[in-house]
């Protein structure tokens, strides 16, 4: 099921910020989700999560923190999450066990639902702990399986849209198709890379490979 945001309170998105993994840093991440219009029909949005990452000098396990002051996130997106980090950090050979990440959604009265905002968190923890970053303008719906694949999910062609009409310059999809969403139609200039892997995703989201080269 795709993540659904309800409401309609609109945050200026935070600027995004990478600074040294060893050190406290932020970026905001733009989601591509769905919400209900008037009609009650789907339609896609475009809404930032805030993401905190901290690598800490003790090895007590991941720490993952959903903060409640605006927006929330429903328990389903919080273990899919937690389960994106995870399998993300098992694809590129990372240890998770000195990592605290918290997460806001800046929009009071607004619940992410679902679990396709969770590969876009689980690739942006790798790449802040890796030093890196998302390109701007892009993001992925999808979730991260057990065998570090990007795993499929609905209302495919609605988040394009709605990513085209936020401007976003590219939307990675997984590559498996949902039968239930019908036909595929890209909006003229819009860039939409299907992706199957943790390690295909991570290039096209960031434009860096999951393992560098060796020389």
């Amino acid at each position: 099921m795709a993540a659904i945001v309800v409401g309609s309170v609109f945050v200026q998105p935070v600027t995004a910020k990478v600074v040294s993994p060893t050190q406290f840093s932020h970026l905001s991440i733009p989601i591509v989700a769905l919400t209900l219009n008037q009609s009650q029909r789907p339609i896609g949005v475009v809404r930032d999560v805030v993401l905190h990452f901290q690598k800490r000098y003790d090895q007590e396990g991941l720490r993952l923190r959903f903060r409640r002051m605006l927006g929330k996130f429903s328990p389903r997106a919080q273990h899919a999450v937690q389960l994106a980090i995870e399998r993300a950090a098992v694809a590129a050979n990372m240890n998770t066990i000195d990592w605290t990440v918290s997460l806001t959604f800046p929009y009071p009265g607004m619940t992410i639902y679902g679990e396709s905002l969770s590969a876009m968190v689980g690739l942006s923890v790798v790449a802040l702990a890796k030093g890196e970053g998302p390109i701007s303008g892009r993001s992925i719906t999808g979730t991260i399986t057990k065998d570090g694949h990007i795993g499929k999910v609905g209302g495919v062609p609605q988040k394009i849209f709605g990513a085209y009409q936020q401007k976003l310059n590219r939307i990675l999809v997984p590559e498996e198709y949902h039968t239930g969403d019908g036909d595929l139609s890209i909006p003229f200039l819009m860039h939409v890379s299907p992706v199957r892997t943790v390690e295909q995703a991570y290039l096209e989201l960031t434009g860096h490979r999951l393992f560098p080269s060796a020389h």
